[in-house]
């Protein structure tokens, strides 16, 4: 969905922000209404770190017609130090070089524009820290 609307009203888009549950401590991301360890409903805001490691990953090597440009991609599942997991593509290295394991940085890209719209979307990426 490109409405602009829809990005602004999400701010932790933006902000990389996350929730920790304040009666159990469970760390979500995007923020929920509802624990889903405790049935809390009372959340804390934290900002994401900056830095996570590689739990799994797979390349992407026939995309999707508006993705085609990017192909051969990676797509992968991370884990931060606190213990919350986050899936985002991997950017910036040499696909077939990917391991498990591997430290990558958090960083906020485009991702597409809505073609004559001019409508631009953004997500997080991450990048392994050896480039």
């Amino acid at each position: 969905m490109f409405p602009a609307r829809i990005w602004r009203e999400f701010p932790q888009r933006y902000r990389r922000e996350a929730a920790i549950c304040k009666k159990c401590g469970k760390r979500y991301f995007p923020p929920r209404l509802i624990c889903a360890e405790c049935g809390g409903r009372k959340f804390e805001t934290y900002v994401l770190p900056d830095e996570a490691t590689v739990v799994t990953f797979t390349v992407i090597r026939v995309a999707a017609q508006q993705y085609s440009d990017m192909a051969p991609y990676a797509i992968g599942i991370v884990k931060f130090d606190d213990g919350l997991q986050m899936m985002g593509q991997i950017v910036d290295c040499d696909v077939d070089k990917l391991k498990i394991g591997m430290k990558v940085r958090l960083e906020f890209r485009k991702v597409q524009s809505h073609d004559h719209h001019g409508v631009l979307s953004y997500a997080h990426k991450f990048v392994p820290k050896w480039y």
